[in-house]
């Protein structure tokens, strides 16, 4: 079946490069074109295309808006072209969070290392999202940011003594809100099976991260170290935003990090992560990769195999939406420790290909659908009462 793509980008110039990139594959056919949001959002609702390539900055309408629009209206998958700065991968993140199926940074140069792989990365990465199907997203705000600590207050107590009773009325709210949390997540008994969680994805990723992390309390029992596919200028925006939206802390991890409850590491683009050490003080080494020999980086294999090592049979793995196969032989090494390896189902997956190839290898126990994802997660951990 040949796959339809209308192009859209501001740039004439753009749009003939993308378009003579996609009908070079036989199975990809370009039906249409647009130069602004507003063009995109008619073009869409007339042509029906399979896939949209979306450009974030036009004029009239930018690219987030007309991502809102469309999959409100005429449902499509949307892959973006975002540029690898710190803005570049806010304004993503945000297009992922309002519907879009995936992105790749605009410059070719930085999709892969050399052109014949940029080429086959962009239609490979059309071809994978057309298969998957798409439901209407209405435009809804982001969920208001988690609030870990009380704000500061303008109106500062001046004496030692009130600074005293501020604080102590401080700490006991805190502690009535995170027993509050640890109710409504029902009551906790640790599983003694699991010392870790450890998830990896690829495309579609952000978004089921997102929609994982946020439902986790503040009291999570275990580290979670998490492997998403995603550029260097990404992952620390990325981490960011979701230790702004979550119970949990979440930070971008750095080497010599070590692993605590309760706080969720994201892997650094463009460098690998390992585990290191023992459980209860293992620490994470970010190592530079130059080799060439591996394809992704961060690498789900990689970091799940040295997790293997260090924590032997006592993860929680996750594999979640993402093209490809990393991840199979990481979590290979983990179910042969003891591990036990959950795959995201493929009804709920932008793209089913990690959790495909760790279910056909018989290595998941379990195929799980995004919208019970978490609420399995804190159940097999030791949550009762869900």
């Amino acid at each position: 079946m040949t796959v339809k793509v209308l192009v859209v980008d501001d740039s004439a110039f753009f749009r003939r490069r993308v378009t003579e990139i996609l009908e070079d594959n036989a199975n990809i056919k370009v039906i249409g074109s647009a130069n602004n949001g507003e063009e995109a959002v008619s073009q869409s609702r007339v042509l029906k295309p399979d896939v949209i390539t979306m450009d974030i900055e036009m004029p009239v309408m930018n690219g987030i808006d007309a991502v809102k629009a469309i999959m409100s209206s005429n449902p499509c998958p949307i892959l973006m072209f975002s540029s690898l700065t710190h803005e570049g991968a806010t304004a993503t993140l945000n297009a992922l969070e309002a519907g879009a199926a995936d992105f790749l940074p605009k410059k070719f140069e930085d999709i892969a290392r050399n052109r014949d792989e940029a080429v086959k990365t962009l239609q490979d990465r059309v071809l994978a999202i057309a298969r998957q199907p798409v439901s209407r997203t209405p435009a809804r705000p982001s969920p208001a940011p988690a609030v870990k600590k009380p704000a500061e207050r303008p109106d500062e107590p001046k004496t030692a003594l009130e600074r005293i009773r501020q604080r102590n009325q401080e700490l006991q709210s805190q502690r009535e809100s995170d027993a509050r949390t640890a109710k409504s997540a029902g009551s906790l008994t640790t599983n003694r099976a699991y010392q870790i969680l450890a998830i990896g994805t690829s495309t579609g990723g952000p978004v089921a991260l997102q929609k994982i992390l946020t439902q986790l309390p503040a009291n999570f029992p275990y580290p979670i170290v998490m492997v998403q596919h995603m550029p260097a200028a990404f992952t620390k925006a990325f981490a960011q935003r979701l230790n702004g939206l979550c119970q949990v802390n979440v930070k971008e991890a750095e080497d010599g990090d070590v692993l605590r409850a309760g706080t969720a590491y994201l892997a650094p683009g463009g460098k690998q992560l390992m585990v290191e050490g023992r459980p209860g003080s293992a620490r994470l080494r970010v190592k530079d990769d130059t080799s060439g020999r591996i394809t992704y980086k961060p690498s789900v294999d990689l970091t799940f195999a040295s997790l293997s090592k260090t924590y032997m049979g006592k993860v929680l793995g996750v594999i979640l939406t993402g093209m490809g196969a990393d991840g199979r032989d990481g979590s290979r090494m983990l179910k042969d420790q003891g591990a036990t390896i959950w795959a995201q189902d493929q009804a709920s997956c932008v793209v089913y290909g990690m959790p495909q190839a760790v279910a056909q290898a018989g290595i998941s126990t379990r195929s799980i659908s995004l919208d019970d994802m978490a609420r399995m997660i804190m159940k097999e951990v030791g949550y009762s009462g869900l």
